[in-house]
Formats: structure tokens, C-alpha cells, sequence
């Protein structure tokens, strides 16, 4: 058998042991696709006593194009959600993630300047005791740009994976310790973050109301204040025993029953300027309109405004909601379609059928991967990984890496949507697979090429001390952060956990929060909130730690 046909049986080997171990649970809580680094380990500890050799290239290059898929995948992932989560509550959110990830790197230097800690040690026991692949992989390639011994990205490989099973570990213990040290009821917050406003996006609602003002009477829609269709849309009148769809320019009348969606508070300005709410139905049966909801595939009306469409002057049809990536939004004449967005339509069903044909409703394409922007994206994300930029002060260039680079091209791309007929919608089910098909042959490479020397140095060498170092990186920056968040911040318990668990990019500890309220979103939604931006640092941040312990500063 060649080389090249051993590493790979070899690797296959390793994912299958891998994925085995991650699906053993204590108490709930196991390494998942952690396991198979330990798998990769095992292997390479007896692979090196039996002195089997197999193809470096074949490996190194295994080990860059499954971090690079990892990290792609994520990018398209979080993309659209990503600079919206910036703003308002995300803002506070994100400051105290970005102050967790601040705190690990001054505990990092601290431990090399006072234990005197090999820079290759300190920068796998950084990644490992904050779960954080990518971060491994940028750490171990700017050790080889800037002329490390041949052995240091194995020892990297080994100062990760002991400090990794205590980072899964100690921010369970940090989420139970907060919670004792506050004495937090989970119930209580719970309930206390249904009433916090702002904290969740509000669904949109719907009104049925009677025009009772009699100032309104023959004023056109679009000049009735409140209801200039960038809070409230108008989906349905109903004149006497006529059910219509009205368009902007529709004359209304005293005691006119309108239809209308948007989130509560903007429903009652218009309410306070029209007249009253009534519980007459306005519902479509029986009616010759209907109410059907259609998924934009049209490549040709991908970017393309609501207005450039002209669907309510053409088709007398109203679009009355739009969902996006599972979030309900007022369609407004100035909004871009983006591949995937579900619209709510109301019309006749002729009008309806003409519009689906415009947007496409070709319900295979949410199943399918355009390959040709996906090589695109991560062309562009190499390439932008390969530019050297240059900090004032610092001794060496800057690389985002083959970490960095695919992660912050598919942030924008994603953010883009489409260009032209290429675009970066990637079906959930597709992007999943690509990337545990990237994280596990990345962790497979990693743990093998450790594994020939790493029982040695946990019992024999300097193992037990990286592990006490991974504990301090661990927990000094979780509980710092988790205590300041919580008392200075005022955070809810269960955004507070989600925060730290997105702080680690550790998807256990997310199913840990989730499990302590199961109606409660709150966790998820401080994860996915902090996750995008926490990785991009995560993976910058051993860069700047390498650079810095390098040139001795």
C-alpha cells in the first residue's frame, strides 16, 4: 500500500474511533467532534511505536483544507446575521466577549513571562483551553512563516489537547459557580427575559381595524401617517362586502376595515390615527383571495428591490411578510431579495400564480449547492489570507491566515447574498456537512501528529504543569468576565451563559444552557450573537501573541 493510501485509511480510522469517543456522554456532557482529536492521538501513539510512516504533504494538506471548509462554512452561516448583531443589545454583548478574549491573551502572556512557557506550549494550551480549532490552525501556521522548529506545531498539537477536555469542563463550572455566587433562580430569569423589551426580536402582528376618522376620509395609503409601509403594510381591505387588495394610492373610506402586520408598536400609532380595533374577520375563504407563501429562487430578482418589481401595480398582490434566515420582517418597497427569503403574498390566486413564476418557488434549489461560488469564496478568502499588512509597532507582518482569510470572505459574501446569478445561500443540511467534513479531518491530522509523543509528556514531561496553565486560562477570564457581566452589566442568567458558551465556541456548553430552561431562547440567541466575532479574534489573536513572544516584546 502506498503512502499516500495508508494516510488516508489511517485518517478514516481516526474519524471513525473520534467520532465514537465524542458520542460518549457523562452526565450529559461529552467531547463531541472533540473526541476526534483523542482519536487521532490514540492512533498516533501507537503508530509511532510500531514506526509506521506515512505521506507528510498528504497530511498537511488534509489538515489546511479541512480547516479552511471549517471555517468557510461558518462565515456563510452567520454572514447575514452577522453585522445586524452588532448593534443594540449585541453591542454589550459582544464588548464583554471581545473582554473575555482581551483577558486570555494578557493571562497567556503572563504564564510565558513568569513559567517561562515554550511559545509553541502556551499557544496550544491558549487554543485548547478555549476550545477553539481555528485558532489552533492560526496559531501553528504563523509558527511555521515566522522559521519555528520543525517539531512545534506537534508540540502545539499536544499543549491543545491537554488543556482541551478542562475547557469544555471549566465553563460548566463557571456557569454553576455564577449561579450559586448571584443566587439565581432559573425560573425567575426566565420569566424576567420574556419581559426584558429589546432583548428578542418581537414576531410580527396583525390588526383588523375600522376607519372611524373622519379627517381620513379619501386620503390616499400612502399619505396616512404611520402607514408609509416601512413599519406596517396594509395587506387587506374590505368595503362593504368586498375584499380587496389596496395599493399605495388606494382612496380610503369612512368605515373601511383594514388588515394590517407589523410588529405591535407601530400597529398602534396607526391605530391612534385611524379609529378602532375590530374583530370582524377578514379572512380570505370564501373569497377569490388568497394568502400563499412562496421561496425567492430567481436568480434574475436576486438584489433586486420590491419596488423594481412593481408586483402591486402589475399583479395586485401585496407582499404582507417576509422571513429571512427565520426572521419575520416588514417588507418594505426599499428591501433586496435575497435566495431563500419566504414571502407571504395576498391576492387572487392567478395574480399569485404570476408572481411565484417572477420569484422562482422552485423548491429543489433550497436543496442544492451553487459549487461555483463556493471555490470562489474560498479563492477569494485564501488569497486574502496570503496579504501582509503591517501594525505600527510590531515586528513582523500580519497574516488573517487560511483561518482568518475564508472566514472574513464568507462573512461578506454572505452579507452580499448574491452577485449577479452566483449566490452564497448554502442549504443548512450542505453547510453542516461540509463542516464537520472540515473539522473532523483537521482534528484527525492534529491529534495523530501529536499523539507519538503525547503520553510521554503527560506522565513523564512537563504535561501536568500545561494542564494547570489550561486552567488558568480557562477559568480566570470565564469568571472575571461572568461577575462583571452580571453584576456591572445587569445581564440576564441565561444570556449570560449563552455569552460565555459563544465565548468559547463551544456548542456543549451551549446545549448545557439551553437544557437549564427549555422555552427560554436566550442562550441560543447571546450564542449566535457573540459567536461570529469571537471567532474572527480567536483566530487573530494567536497570530498577535506569536509575533509578540517571537520578537521577545
Amino acid at each position: 500500500m502506498s503512502e499516500i493510501a495508508l494516510s488516508i485509511s489511517m485518517l478514516s480510522l481516526v474519524a471513525v474511533l473520534g467520532l465514537w469517543l465524542g458520542n460518549w456522554k457523562i452526565h450529559g456532557v461529552g467531547l463531541g467532534i472533540g473526541g476526534v482529536l483523542f482519536g487521532g492521538i490514540l492512533v498516533g501513539h501507537f503508530a509511532g511505536i510500531l514506526q509506521v510512516s506515512f505521506d507528510d504533504h498528504t497530511l498537511h494538506f488534509i489538515q489546511e483544507f479541512g480547516l479552511i471548509l471549517f471555517v468557510y462554512t461558518i462565515g456563510i452561516q452567520v454572514g447575514p446575521g452577522f453585522f445586524s448583531s452588532l448593534r443594540s443589545s449585541g453591542l454589550k454583548l459582544n464588548g464583554f466577549a471581545a473582554l473575555l478574549v482581551v483577558l486570555g491573551c494578557v493571562v497567556a502572556l503572563g504564564l510565558h513571562k513568569l513559567f517561562d512557557v515554550p511559545l509553541p506550549v502556551i499557544l496550544g494550551v491558549f487554543s485548547g483551553a478555549v476550545t477553539n480549532t481555528p485558532s489552533l490552525g492560526a496559531g501553528q501556521q504563523i509558527l511555521a512563516e515566522l522559521g519555528a522548529a520543525p517539531g512545534s506545531t506537534a508540540l502545539m498539537g499536544m499543549g491543545y489537547a491537554v488543556a482541551y477536555p478542562f475547557g469544555i469542563c471549566g465553563i460548566l463550572l463557571t456557569m454553576w459557580l455564577v449561579r450559586v455566587f448571584f443566587h439565581i433562580k432559573i425560573e425567575d430569569e426566565a420569566v424576567r427575559f420574556e419581559q426584558e423589551s429589546g432583548t428578542v426580536r418581537e414576531s410580527l402582528q396583525t390588526i383588523n381595524i375600522a376607519v372611524r376618522n373622519p379627517n381620513m376620509h379619501g386620503i390616499m395609503l400612502k399619505e396616512i401617517p404611520s402607514l408609509d409601509e416601512t413599519d406596517v403594510i396594509c395587506s387587506r381591505l374590505k368595503r362593504g362586502d368586498e375584499l380587496m387588495v389596496p395599493r399605495p394610492d388606494t382612496r380610503i373610506q369612512t368605515g373601511d376595515l383594514l388588515h394590517l402586520v407589523g410588529e405591535r408598536h407601530a400597529l398602534r400609532k396607526v391605530l391612534l390615527v385611524l379609529g378602532e380595533e375590530v374583530d370582524t374577520s377578514l379572512s380570505t375563504r370564501g373569497t377569490e383571495l388568497r394568502v400563499e407563501r412562496v421561496v425567492v429562487t430567481n436568480e434574475q430578482v436576486l438584489g433586486k428591490k420590491i419596488r423594481d418589481l412593481d408586483i402591486k401595480q402589475k399583479y395586485d398582490v401585496v407582499i404582507s411578510r417576509l422571513n429571512r434566515a427565520g426572521i419575520e420582517l416588514v417588507p418594505t418597497s426599499q428591501t433586496s431579495l435575497q435566495f431563500g427569503d419566504i414571502l407571504n403574498l395576498v391576492g387572487r390566486l392567478d395574480a399569485i400564480e404570476a408572481v411565484t413564476c417572477v420569484v422562482g418557488n422552485v423548491q429543489q434549489k433550497l436543496q442544492q449547492v451553487q459549487m461555483l461560488p463556493v471555490f470562489i469564496g474560498i479563492g477569494l478568502g485564501v488569497l486574502l489570507g496570503s496579504i501582509p499588512f503591517y501594525l505600527p509597532g510590531f515586528p513582523a507582518a500580519l497574516k488573517l491566515g487560511l483561518a482568518g482569510g475564508p472566514l472574513v470572505v464568507a462573512l461578506i459574501l454572505a452579507r452580499i447574498g448574491s452577485i449577479g446569478k452566483l449566490y452564497w445561500f448554502m442549504p443548512p443540511s450542505a453547510n453542516l456537512a461540509l463542516r464537520e467534513i472540515g473539522i473532523v479531518l483537521f482534528l484527525a491530522v492534529v491529534g495523530f501528529k501529536s499523539g507519538a509523543g503525547f503520553v510521554d509528556t503527560l506522565l513523564h514531561g512537563d504535561g501536568p504543569a500545561w494542564v494547570l496553565y489550561g486552567m488558568a486560562l480557562t477559568l480566570i477570564p470565564l469568571l472575571v468576565v461572568g461577575v462583571l457581566a452580571r453584576h456591572y452589566g445587569k445581564l440576564n442568567y441565561l444570556t449570560l451563559c449563552g455569552l460565555l458558551a459563544g465565548s468559547m465556541t463551544d456548542p456543549p456548553a451551549l446545549a448545557f444552557a439551553n437544557a437549564m430552561h427549555s422555552n427560554s431562547g436566550a442562550s441560543a440567541l447571546a450564542y449566535a450573537t457573540v459567536y461570529p466575532l469571537v471567532m474572527f479574534l480567536r483566530i487573530i489573536s494567536p497570530q498577535l501573541l506569536a509575533i509578540l513572544l517571537w520578537a521577545g516584546i
